[in-house]
């Protein structure tokens, strides 16, 4: 089992996020992202569930997830990591 971040992109800061730029954080399961995003301090508020199971990171908590292993991916393979997700259910 993995823990995988995608590239940091540009976004609109909302009431709920304040930054201009995220990026994604995934795993091969839900609970082995809960307990990464725990190791990282993340609220478990935090946690997107609609289309994918994610968590949303600033670009210090990208570093910071890198640094605790998770593995730097293209937006390429990390729309198969999310599609191989989708099909186990």
């Amino acid at each position: 089992m993995s823990v995988y971040v995608d590239s940091m992109k540009p976004c609109v800061p909302t009431n709920y996020w304040r930054y201009n730029k995220s990026c994604h954080l995934v795993a091969d399961s839900v609970p082995e992202l809960h307990r990464f995003a725990d190791q990282l301090g993340l609220k478990k508020s935090w946690f997107q569930e609609k289309s994918s199971p994610h968590y949303d990171l600033t670009e210090g908590m990208r570093a910071k997830a890198v640094e605790l292993g998770a593995i730097e991916l293209s937006i390429i393979e990390f729309v198969k990591v999310i599609q191989r997700n989708r099909s186990r259910g």
